[in-house]
């Protein structure tokens, strides 16, 4: 694309940064909800999940392992979540409000070390330098909010992390990457892959490809404006292409798949309601009676996508894609209820016990010479976070690993893990008191077959009050942990997490 015209219509595009502050109001903190909060969390110890992280630094710290770390298994798991949810009595109502907190397990030598800090962006260190809540956020009011310059003055780094380039990169869905140093987490500050893009979004799911290079988009949705600014980043980190995609109508996307030859993004229809009186999230409705408009976009030619149209599906993580007999086929989590997708985890976030996640596997087909695409069930439930082994073959269906619930539950999240193989599934269940998060795959050194690796998750154990992680031996899960390392105090569950070896 013309670089003029690319920014004349990014500009027009985010010309919404201006309007952040009204765009952004929301469900009203009062200074109740921390106490109404922590007494909840006296009651149901499994609230330690949605629970301010009490500093801000942790470890580093030695954990204590149970039975036999892989003595193969040494580099660091980088994780990253919300952690701080309260200031000055004020608590937040959207799960998606925290500041990030950047955690490392580093494993070597026999031994597993954890340390963790806040990501210091220019939200959190402000916040922290006055004491209370200054700026807008995405679910909740904030009273007296100071105004904002663009949109990284509400970036809260939070929800995923990666390992690119020999660099660390704390991510978030509507700003720039926030790069740390992967030794002692400091925060270093954002990064501009194009001067003339500075705070442009840069969506938390970016995708590595076979050969060394990253992919990404940045939703402008989230914005006020419309359509999909399109990344791509070379190995050395350099920005190779952007392109602009545009969508004339509304569609939300937390995550993006891909093949070798595509790039697939799914828009969750919605609509947008009392447009003055609340912030993005609380102002979004999902819209079931309208179809999920497709994009297939190929690597060699950003400019020419082709648009498909499948019944309505609500999605926030995708698995693997992969092309076949001329089909291109997308394994996704599918929510079922739209409005447990707006606001997840929603009563614990006020202390309630709340549902549980209202989910299925499914696959997406979509077949270019016919012009469709179709949803098809899995059979599978109650799962998110799904992860699969990269070195999958380009023509296969990918294994699947996810959390997932299963009764008896003490509280409403995960306590479980699986594997899904097609019909197949075997599972994990660490217990009622434990809440399982995201399991990231870890190819075992020296093995080239594909699914010959690890399960690393990480764990809260409440009834314990103890933090930790598990590693499994991703071909027999059912088997259990063949370690856990376990510190002896909890902080706040996390989204996302990237294994950097060595």
């Amino acid at each position: 694309m013309n670089r003029r015209r690319f920014l004349g219509q990014f500009l027009a595009g985010t010309a919404a940064f201006a309007l952040a502050p009204r765009l952004l109001r929301a469900e009203v903190a009062v200074a109740d909800d921390s106490r109404r909060f922590a007494q909840a969390l006296a009651r149901e110890p499994w609230l330690a999940g949605w629970n301010s992280v009490a500093a801000e630094s942790l470890g580093p710290s030695v954990a204590t392992i149970e039975g036999r770390w892989p003595k193969d298994l040494v580099g660091t798991l980088y994780r990253n979540g919300p952690a701080l949810f309260d200031r000055a009595g004020l608590r937040y109502r959207h799960w998606f409000d925290g500041d990030g907190m950047l955690h490392a397990w580093r494993f070597a030598g026999g031994r597993v070390e954890h340390r963790a800090r806040m990501v210091a962006t220019s939200k959190y260190t402000r916040e922290q330098s006055a004491g209370r809540f200054l700026l807008p956020a995405a679910g909740t009011t904030i009273p007296d909010a100071v105004p904002i310059r663009n949109n990284d003055d509400l970036n809260t780094a939070n929800t995923a992390v990666i390992r690119f380039g020999g660099r660390l990169f704390a991510l978030w869905e509507g700003g720039s990457a926030i790069e740390l140093d992967p030794a002692d987490l400091r925060t270093l500050g954002p990064v501009t892959w194009r001067e003339d893009l500075v705070a442009a979004p840069f969506s938390a799911h970016p995708l590595l490809d076979r050969d060394g290079s990253l992919w990404n988009f940045g939703s402008l949705d989230l914005l006020g404006g419309s359509g999909l600014l399109l990344w791509h980043i070379g190995a050395d980190g350099k920005t190779l292409r952007t392109a602009l995609l545009p969508n004339e109508r509304r569609g939300y996307l937390h995550a993006f798949a891909m093949t070798d030859r595509h790039l697939v993004f799914v828009l969750t229809p919605y609509r947008i309601a009392d447009r003055d009186a609340a912030a993005f999230f609380e102002r979004l409705q999902f819209a079931p009676d309208q179809p999920c408009r497709i994009a297939v976009v190929p690597k060699d030619a950003l400019d020419a996508p082709r648009w498909f149209e499948a019944e309505f599906g609500a999605v926030y993580h995708f698995a693997d894609a992969h092309e076949r007999a001329g089909e291109i086929l997308v394994q996704a989590v599918r929510h079922t209820d739209p409005d447990d997708m707006r606001s997840p985890m929603a009563a614990a976030m006020r202390g309630e016990r709340g549902g549980g996640a209202r989910t299925e596997l499914a696959l997406l087909r979509i077949d270019p010479a016919k012009g469709t695409a179709r949803w098809e069930a899995r059979g599978v439930h109650g799962l998110e976070f799904p992860v699969f082994d990269h070195r999958h073959e380009a023509a296969k269906p990918a294994r699947v690993f996810a959390p997932l619930r299963i009764e008896p539950a003490a509280s409403p999240y995960f306590n479980a893990v699986a594997a899904i193989d097609g019909g197949r599934r075997r599972v994990h269940r660490y217990g009622a008191d434990v809440l399982a998060e995201e399991h990231v795959f870890v190819p075992k050194p020296g093995r080239r077959r594909v699914g010959q690796g690890w399960l690393l998750g990480t764990l809260l154990d409440a009834r314990r009050g103890r933090s930790g992680l598990a590693v499994l031996d991703a071909e027999r899960i059912e088997d259990g942990p063949l370690a856990q390392a376990w510190l002896p105090h909890t902080f706040p569950l996390g989204f996302h997490g990237w294994f950097a070896a060595g």
